[in-house]
């Protein structure tokens, strides 16, 4: 026998170790509860796993949101009741968060209405724009792949603070402005540009998960679709409308999925750059659940809760909706 094939067939020896000494241990157990329940030995630490940390939570905040006092311990939390929705609801005019017990909590969710609509627009219109581009045959494709790609991988904290640094009076786009004689802006003190410029790091920060996800859909379209449209003479425009919009659907779908959830949980990003301020202008639901239930004194857990539940569900809703209309639009 060759050194070249002792090696090799060492290095597979090695590689069968573990399942050769684990092949004992798992014919026992499919003895002892049989085939047909072979399948629950797998499944069962993931489902207790799912249980832990993901529907435990949730029942907990429910009971939280039932309870009242700042109290921690459920053992300490009187039972409220509704009361915790109905204070989030105390309004005399909905529209005016003046009026309303918890105007707060009515302005953060006015912001997260108008926040998530134009950054999910812009995020995956900017996506699917950058995905084409990259789709193409370019010099450096994969060089621009990894540099679109590169700030889904920083901690949004040094996301924020880097465009702190930037975006700040004596920051570097104000130094710009003075070399070229300009007057030096503060972007993050009036709410109309700290609103932009919370629309626009948070659109840099994730575009390039997105753009990775749409390139893969867009590489999924057979070739010979396109080559097919290239020999009917068929405009560029036209290819894209009737060729690469319909068959990138359901990618899109889940793109815009995902973003839409992303951007309801906006967070991290906008505490650390703006506060949430100028003011409340750019506090959106998740920042009022943290303020409320941890940072403000008293801290009110059960409000806390029942916003977070009422932000879930509305999620959820709106995640149905979406799909049952995506789902009904490939059937007809």
């Amino acid at each position: 026998m060759s050194t070249t094939n002792w090696v090799s067939r060492a290095g597979f020896g090695l590689m069968s170790l573990p399942a050769r000494v684990i092949e004992p241990v798992m014919s026992g157990v499919q003895r002892l509860i049989g085939i047909k329940r072979m399948p629950w030995f797998f499944l069962i630490p993931n489902l207790t796993a799912v249980m832990l940390f993901a529907l435990l939570p949730v029942l907990i905040n429910v009971f939280y949101s039932l309870t009242g006092s700042d109290r921690l311990y459920p053992q300490d939390r009187p039972w409220v009741g509704g009361r915790n929705y109905e204070t989030l609801f105390d309004c005399t005019n909905y529209l005016d968060p003046s009026t309303c017990s918890r105007d707060l909590f009515w302005r953060a969710l006015g912001n997260t209405l108008t926040f998530v609509p134009i950054q999910v627009v812009c995020m995956i219109g900017i996506a699917l724009i950058t995905a084409l581009c990259l789709n193409r045959e370019i010099r450096g494709r994969g060089f621009f792949r990894g540099v679109f790609f590169f700030p889904v991988m920083l901690s949004p904290v040094v996301v924020a603070l880097t465009w702190q640094w930037i975006l700040q009076r004596n920051g570097a786009l104000n130094g710009i402005f003075s070399a070229i004689g300009l007057n030096p802006v503060n972007w993050l003190v009036f709410p109309n540009t700290a609103f932009f410029w919370s629309v626009f790091v948070t659109v840099w920060a994730h575009m390039g998960f997105y753009t990775i996800i749409l390139l893969a859909g867009l590489q999924a379209i057979p070739r010979d679709v396109y080559e097919a449209a290239k020999m009917d003479s068929a405009s560029n425009w036209r290819v894209f409308t009737k060729i690469t919009l319909p068959l990138l659907r359901p990618v899109l779908l889940v793109v815009f999925i995902l973003s839409m959830i992303r951007s309801v949980q906006t967070f991290d990003e906008l505490y650390i750059l703006t506060g949430g301020g100028p003011g409340s202008a750019t506090m959106l639901m998740v920042q009022y659940i943290y303020e409320i239930g941890f940072a403000i004194q008293p801290r009110n857990f059960g409000l806390a809760a029942a916003a977070s539940l009422l932000l879930g569900a509305a999620l959820l809703v709106f995640t149905a909706i979406q799909l049952h209309l995506s789902r009904r639009a490939q059937n007809g």
